[in-house]
Parts: C-alpha cells; sequence; structure tokens
C-alpha cells in the first residue's frame, strides 16, 4: 500500500437523492502528513448504479463557488459540473469526485485577488503567477485513491484536461478513455478557455 492510500479514509456514506436521481454520497479524507507538511484534504464521490461490472464514467471536479455556486459567466465548471451529472444519469451510472480545490489549488481569497488581476488585463495563469503561485496547484492523487476504494481501477474520464489523464494513471487508474467535457461557453468566459488550451494543454475540439 502507497503513502496516500494509507492516509484515505471514508468517513461517511449516505442516500444522495439530486436534481439528476439519486446517488449514494461518501465523504472522504486524508489523515495530515506525518511531518505536518501536509494537512488534511476532503473530498466525496457521487456515485449512481454499478459502477464495477464495465469501466465507469467519471468526473473529478474541483470546487468553483463562484460558478457552482452563483452561477459565474467568467468560467465553465458549473456548466461542465451539469453535464457530467446529466450523462451519469443517462447512462444510469457514474461517479463525480468533487474535490476542494478553488482555484486551481490556491484558494477562495486568492482566486478572489487573481480574478482582480485578470480585469487588469492579465489572464488566469498570469494572475496565478503574480500572486506567487503555479498556473495550477492541484494535484489529483486523492480521486485515484479514492476510486481504488470504491474498487474502481478503470476509468472513462470525462475531462478535457491532460494532467488529470496522466495523474490517474501514475496512481494506477487506467483511463480507457478521455471522453470530451465541452460546453458552450459565455462570451465571459472565452478568454479564460482559450488561455485553458493555449497556456495549460487542455483539449479541445476547437
Amino acid at each position: 500500500m502507497d503513502v496516500m492510500s494509507s492516509r484515505v479514509q471514508q468517513v461517511a456514506s449516505a442516500d444522495f437523492p439530486t436534481h439528476w436521481g439519486t446517488f449514494r454520497i461518501y465523504g472522504f479524507r486524508t489523515q495530515p502528513g506525518g511531518d505536518g507538511s501536509t494537512g488534511p484534504e476532503e473530498a466525496v464521490a457521487l456515485v449512481m448504479g454499478d459502477v464495477q461490472s464495465t469501466p465507469p464514467l467519471v468526473r473529478v471536479h474541483s470546487q468553483c463557488l463562484t460558478g457552482d455556486v452563483f452561477h459565474s459567466l467568467r468560467c465553465d465548471c458549473r456548466q461542465q459540473l451539469e453535464m457530467a451529472l446529466t450523462m451519469i444519469r443517462d447512462l444510469g451510472a457514474g461517479i463525480l469526485i468533487y474535490e476542494q480545490q478553488e482555484g486551481r489549488g490556491i484558494g477562495l481569497m486568492a482566486k478572489l485577488q487573481a480574478y482582480q488581476l485578470q480585469d487588469a488585463g492579465l489572464d488566469t495563469v498570469e494572475a496565478n503567477e503574480r500572486l506567487g503561485f503555479k498556473a495550477d496547484h492541484r494535484d489529483f492523487a486523492l480521486p485515484a485513491e479514492i476510486l481504488k476504494a470504491l474498487g474502481v481501477t478503470k476509468v472513462r474520464l470525462l475531462s478535457n484536461n491532460p494532467e488529470k489523464v496522466e495523474a490517474l494513471e501514475k496512481a494506477g487508474v487506467d483511463v480507457v478513455e478521455r471522453v470530451p467535457c465541452e460546453v458552450t461557453p459565455s462570451i465571459h468566459a472565452e478568454e479564460y478557455l482559450k488561455t485553458k488550451k493555449e497556456k495549460l494543454g487542455h483539449l479541445f475540439s476547437t
């Protein structure tokens, strides 16, 4: 057992009725690093149907308060979240993992500071770097361990981000197919998506 999997604990599960049907919601938490270098990390997994007989559709979604809750048009996060839940509902099976990785891992207040810099003309990568962060501070080790805890080692990953594919593969989860997660953006998100494609390597058909 690797270091990460030895630190992941399922802390709860419950029936979870939603607009998209009834899921089972699981709560997971990591233990703090032994050297004190990392704090606990939490995430939830929404599971519908049989996810073990064939590779299920899986979406790893990073928390976005501004988009998911307030319907911000600066990003495509809520659209992607709803697309994933709709596809899982239509298939009758799948997993959505929701991570607390606001602002590509930099946190809510820093994300709002990045918005302010974007209003002054910087793109999302430049704004993060001006604040002293990497372009993307996330890692996807926890989602991989959640999938394995759920007995899932092969997935169809709903994502435009090749780094998610690489991270899951590196952690021992076989991505048998990358399913595009493309939505029609608002005019307010066009530059955001252009930066994702040109500077972060996200894969888009257009």
